[in-house]
């Protein structure tokens, strides 16, 4: 194991100028090696700041419908909404609004008024969600005209301008416009078909009736954490930094984990929004010198190196926000020594975590059990404890990690933060700061929910481990940028997934044609590489696979996943950072057209995307496209 780290740590220092603080836990599972400023020159200092010590939640002014919480509140937890009789059945409406500082703000709503409940279900059960679009100011803010017809509209559909829009024509994406939304269930086993979890096709526009979502979660579906989103190219990013997303809970883990039974659990979810105070000066409170601020072509702050700077975004958690110079810290309160079951979504659109639980500002142990919905399994990092205690918790856009906490002791300072991370000379800058101070007491709120006290353990499965299954194929990927004036640093930059062998294009919404062709039963391997100068997440839709190299050397984690990270290139080596996966298609649910992209979704709305198309199984292998 230590010649596998002293290795690595040479290939990030060859690639990236930094070390490894974590050591290959914290590069294997959370792969941030290369990605993360783990070690990095100048690390960024929290700002020395005092948390709010009301219990009240307060409500910021000027969101509509979509309601914010006032700085330094207690965080709240999401309403749940729980299956019963094998069906959970529910209305979302997606709003739109404008906050006091004039940001987009997006968000879903249930009949009684619960903003981004938490669904929470058993496998196998029966989901029908009713989705209406009640947006009223997609991206132009308050009062907008919408927009006749969107630049990502296929070529040829028709524009349906009155509120009969039949499901037909929403499947296939009629009428598609700026204001058009959709859901997609991330990390759910679920067929990439409409009514499912189609995201290419279906499009449900302001004002027309409700288009119903329904399907079944499989039987086998690992008990953990999932998502939902929207998912309509070109404008995820705005919809989804504007607060539309949710927790998606398979129930369970503790008949997985009984070491987990009776605990209660918490969901947090991370989201990043436009900065609140854009032109406001660093706080005096943060220490160190500030390095210059420099925007790129979206406007968002380019990465410092430091670890220190203005963010490119500000963060919430649970939507109380936490909002730059002065990063007043949300409050998490729980009882002493009390340990629970925190489940945490990194909703954001392009923003990095790097999470610690800080006691009199040491690291403290957080033991993980579960990355992307999938709990640690005997061939996980961990072993037959199937509890992985790390002090460093690194989270991709869209990732999400489930773990186990201990309540400070009553009076203790403790704070949940998230550390800097390297995105590259090219990538958004995200400096270390607060997230919560934790304050322990006695007579602290129960959690919302708690997991079963006696729990019945879950038959074995009969499935081969992935890690076991030789792959049919191996193919490559990449990563790879433009900007779209060479001679102009701050224009527009194109961004491209590509099979290696094709030339790089922007993903085109008019096409159906696949990039890649594969059958269902098929386990392949893929090396995606980073081309570019900053930070890439590559995600897959319907299904989950297995890192096994890194920079080209062997990684043992043993951890399922859907979202990974794929390190920036230096601009000189010639060797360019990869990672190699292992990707499973045996599922039939995996059957379809679907989409792999970068989960920084400007980068996704921009053209970072290919399809793949799972066909049916054939009598025998069939030769990769």
């Amino acid at each position: 194991m230590e010649s596998e780290i002293r290795s690595i740590q040479g290939l990030v220092g060859l690639h990236q100028n930094m070390n490894l603080r974590c050591g290959f836990v914290c590069f294997g599972i959370f792969v941030f090696a290369g990605a993360v400023a783990l070690g990095q020159k100048t690390p960024g200092q929290l700002p020395q700041v005092q948390a709010k010590q009301s219990g009240a939640v307060a409500t910021a002014e000027g969101a509509g419908v979509c309601t914010r919480l006032a700085a330094g509140a207690t965080v709240p937890e999401p309403e749940d909404l729980r299956s019963h009789d094998g069906l959970l059945r529910l209305t979302l409406t997606f709003h739109s609004g404008v906050d006091a500082a004039g940001r987009k703000t997006f968000c879903y709503v249930d009949d009684d008024g619960r903003q981004e409940p938490t669904l929470r279900v058993q496998p196998g059960d029966n989901v029908v969600i009713s989705l209406k679009n009640g947006a009223t100011t997609p991206e132009a803010g308050s009062g907008a005209q919408l927009p006749t017809e969107s630049k990502n509209s296929a070529a040829g559909k028709p524009i349906i301008e009155d509120t009969g829009t039949t499901a037909r024509e929403v499947c296939a994406g009629a009428g598609t416009k700026s204001g058009s939304t959709n859901l997609h269930f991330h990390g759910i086993t679920i067929p990439p078909v409409c009514h499912q979890d189609d995201v290419l096709h279906t499009a449900v526009q302001p004002g027309h009736a409700a288009f119903e979502y329904r399907f079944q979660i499989p039987k086998d579906e690992p008990p953990g954490l999932y998502w939902y989103h929207p998912h309509i190219h070109g404008s995820t990013k705005v919809q989804v930094m504007g607060g539309a997303s949710g927790a998606l809970i398979v129930e369970g883990i503790e008949r997985v984990k009984p070491e987990l039974a009776g605990l209660p659990e918490r969901v947090f979810v991370i989201r990043d929004q436009n900065l609140l105070n854009p032109n406001a000066e660093p706080s005096p409170e943060a220490t160190g010198k500030m390095p210059p601020v420099v925007l790129d072509a979206d406007g968002d702050v380019k990465n410092t190196g430091t670890g220190t700077g203005k963010p490119a975004l500000d963060l919430s958690l649970n939507f109380v926000p936490v909002p730059y110079p002065n990063y007043p810290p949300a409050v998490i309160r729980m009882k002493p020594g009390e340990r629970q079951l925190w489940r945490v979504l990194n909703a954001s659109a392009i923003t990095y975590m790097s999470l610690q639980l800080l006691a009199q500002g040491q690291a403290q142990a957080m033991g993980v059990v579960a990355v992307d919905g999938i709990p640690l399994s005997q061939h996980s990092l961990g072993g037959a404890a199937k509890v992985l205690w790390q002090k460093h918790l690194g989270i991709p856009p869209g990732g999400r990690i489930e773990f186990l906490v201990t309540g400070p002791a009553e009076g203790l300072d403790a704070s949940l933060v998230t550390r800097s991370v390297n995105t590259g000379p090219g990538g958004e800058n995200d400096p270390t700061r607060p997230l919560a101070t934790i304050v322990a007491k006695a007579d602290a709120p129960e959690p919302r929910s708690r997991l079963q006290t006696a729990p019945t353990a879950t038959a074995p499965t009969d499935t081969a481990w992935l890690g076991d299954i030789q792959p049919i194929r191996t193919r490559k990927l990449y990563f790879s940028e433009v900007l779209q004036d060479p001679k102009d640093p701050n224009s527009p930059t194109t961004f491209f997934l590509t099979v290696d062998g094709e030339t790089p294009k922007a993903f085109d919404m008019s096409s159906d044609v696949p990039n890649i062709v594969a059958h269902q039963g098929d386990v392949e391997d893929w090396i995606i590489e980073n081309r570019s100068q900053e930070l890439h997440a590559f995600h897959i839709h319907q299904v989950h696979f297995l890192l096994l190299e890194f920079f080209g050397l062997p990684v043992n984690e043993g951890i399922l996943r859907d979202t990974v990270n794929v390190p920036f290139w230096d601009g000189k080596n010639s060797v360019y950072p990869r990672v190699k996966l292992r990707l499973d298609f045996r599922d039939p649910s995996a059957i379809g057209l679907f989409p792999y992209h970068c989960h920084l979704l400007e980068h996704e709305d921009s053209g970072m995307m290919g399809l793949i198309r799972v066909d049916p199984p054939v009598s025998s292998p069939a030769p990769g496209k």
